[in-house]
């Protein structure tokens, strides 16, 4: 039966890339290189660079695939993300079936970790239920841009005896800073969330392009630093065409026993 690894390579850094991803890499056949288009292309030359870096075994090749774009919500966040996952599922089964032998070993390069905020498993599970294609699933843990971003600050992210909130910038605007949540991490923010937040005297510890070359970390209280990083955000990705980026919110004081 094929076999399918999907592997987590770190917030950006090709030194994030851990042992067992590496091998993982060697073991595969066919590595899947997903193209975003023009303006992300330093994304797919990542891939390629730590496949550059890291990959030895001579027999293996590389296959690249367009990734449709993401139309723009409707009315219903999750049937425009759902439209958008049926199609990518339709590739991926296309790539399983012609590109791997019955007993091939395919690969995956997932930003971060393949278990936060990302897609790829549950993709592959459609493409499973599909019935079409057969694969057993191996998924190899990564370095993800919450541990990145904590590391740029030379940060804890909880406090001692204080929980951690992972969300996202829509559930930002849409819900506030839930008052149990002692540190929140937000991520896929594409409309500066944090500015949303009436309390100005929140920390904010922000990154984008977490690990590489690119990076850029700003913290400070809300309210003297959220209007710096909405610009420099915006001419950040206005240069580059492409941000990623996340930021830990945490209200002031210890939290209470």
């Amino acid at each position: 039966m094929r076999k399918l690894l999907v592997i987590g390579i770190g917030a950006g850094n090709p030194d994030h890339v851990t042992v067992q991803a590496i091998d993982g890499l060697n073991r595969a056949d066919v590595l899947f290189i997903p193209d975003k288009g023009a303006k992300k292309n330093d994304l797919a030359d990542l891939r390629r660079l730590i496949c550059d870096r890291f990959v030895t075994n001579p027999k293996s090749r590389r296959v690249e695939f367009d990734v449709p774009v993401r139309a723009e919500p409707t009315s219903s966040y999750r049937t425009t993300v759902d439209d958008w996952h049926e199609a990518i599922a339709e590739i991926h089964e296309t790539l399983i079936r012609d590109e791997l032998a019955e007993d091939g070993c395919g690969a995956f390069l997932i930003w971060g970790d393949p278990s936060l905020y990302d897609s790829a498993l549950r993709i592959l599970e459609r493409v499973r239920l599909r019935g079409n294609v057969g694969f057993e699933l191996e998924v190899i843990p990564g370095i993800t841009a919450i541990q990145a971003l904590a590391a740029a600050h030379a940060t804890a992210l909880n406090r001692i005896g204080d929980s951690i909130l992972v969300t996202t910038g829509r559930r930002l605007t849409e819900e506030g800073l839930p008052a149990n949540a002692g540190s929140t991490i937000v991520m896929l923010d594409g409309k500066c969330a944090f500015n949303t937040l009436a309390d100005k005297d929140v920390l904010i510890q922000w990154g984008a392009y977490l690990g590489t070359p690119d990076e850029i970390v700003i913290s400070g209280r809300l309210g003297d630093v959220g209007a710096e990083i909405e610009k420099v955000r915006e001419e950040a990705r206005r240069k580059k065409g492409w941000i990623m980026d996340t930021y830990l919110l945490r209200k002031p004081g210890e939290p209470k026993e």
